[in-house]
């Protein structure tokens, strides 16, 4: 009788313990079929869920380690952005760099265009101004007469000449030694180069009319300009003939042993003595031709060298032609005053 109660109050046992332990399993508190239950104190493996305190430690790690990879990705997006932009602003440095390279290589080379065009230009101006020089020249020493020259137009500058009373015989045309003379006389009244050469100056003299006034006023006289190397016969205080002349050198020279210096005295003389015909001159410095004297061994004289400067011993030399019409045209006789200034 005493083994029924126990055997009930086993089978309640029981059956109030199967719905503990569907309970216990299904909360996760008891092994699930098929399981086992793990020993009191051993370490809970990975397929077991962690306790409370250590569900969190892995939380935190889990987190850390997310926030550290995010960091990192981060700094790497970062770090590859400033190194992208640090490459766009060489980049754009470089293409600045080789923009402004390139401008100033252009504005060299227009500079240097430049510079080569004015060069051009001013090269081109200087041959034009030298090519019309030169065709002013050419048309200049086209209008220009010189010794040697023919024509009519030395025929036109004969008788201008004559008409002004310079020396000169006739006029036929041809510009010889006795054109040359009268021109040489022309030249020295007006202040000229002595060239004998009718360019623009000498034409401009002979236009205006140049000539020499007399110093003395009245009577027959030969006056003669020692500064302007010119002898003029002079009436009543009137130029009627201008001769060209060349008087003493001013140098030193030797005759007979001693030494003189070749000057024309100034001042107020007449004519004293007179050769007609070739003389020589008694200290041998060559022949005189009709020589007139007015002061000691000093005369004028014809000669065949009269150049357009002081060139003789003292005397004052003239053309042979022109000696000729001194004596047989004009007159030239003793007493005749010779006035040298």
């Amino acid at each position: 009788m005493r083994t029924v109660p126990s055997l009930r109050r086993r089978l309640t046992a029981s059956l109030v313990g199967v719905p503990v332990v569907l309970t216990l399993a299904l909360a996760g508190c008891a092994p699930l079929s098929g399981e086992t239950e793990p020993e009191p104190g051993a370490a809970p493996t990975t397929s077991a869920p962690p306790s409370e305190d250590g569900a969190g430690s892995t939380s935190d790690a889990q987190g850390r380690a997310d926030q550290d990879a995010q960091e990192q990705a981060d700094q790497e997006a970062a770090e590859k952005k400033a190194a992208e932009e640090a490459a766009a602003k060489e980049k754009a440095d470089q293409e600045a760099a080789e923009k402004r390279a390139a401008e100033k290589a252009k504005k060299a080379a227009e500079k240097k265009e430049a510079e080569k065009k004015a060069a051009e230009e001013a090269a081109a101006k200087e041959q034009a101004e030298q090519e019309a020089a030169e065709k002013k020249a050419a048309e200049e020493r086209d209008k220009m007469l010189e010794y040697g020259d023919s024509g009519e137009r030395v025929v036109a500058l004969q008788e201008r000449l004559q008409e002004l009373g310079y020396f000169i015989q006739e006029a036929d045309g041809s510009f010889g030694p006795a054109t040359q003379q009268a021109v040489w006389a022309l030249q020295k009244a007006a202040g000229q180069y002595r060239d004998g050469v009718v360019g623009p100056k000498t034409q401009a003299a002979l236009d205006d009319g140049v000539r020499p006034q007399a110093h003395s006023s009245s009577g027959k006289a030969i006056e003669i300009d020692l500064d302007r190397q010119l002898l003029m016969t002079v009436e009543g205080g009137k130029v009627t003939r201008i001769i060209n002349a060349s008087s003493g050198n001013g140098e030193t020279y030797e005759a007979k042993g001693r030494s003189y210096h070749a000057t024309t005295p100034r001042g107020s003389y007449a004519v004293y003595m007179e050769r007609n015909g070739m003389h020589e001159s008694t200290l041998e410095l060559g022949s005189m031709y009709r020589p007139k004297y007015f002061s000691g061994g000093y005369a004028v004289h014809g000669s065949g060298s009269i150049p357009p400067y002081p060139a003789s011993h003292g005397c004052v030399r003239v053309s042979n032609a022109a000696m000729n019409w001194l004596w047989d045209s004009w007159g030239m006789p003793k007493g005749t005053p010779v006035i040298l200034y």
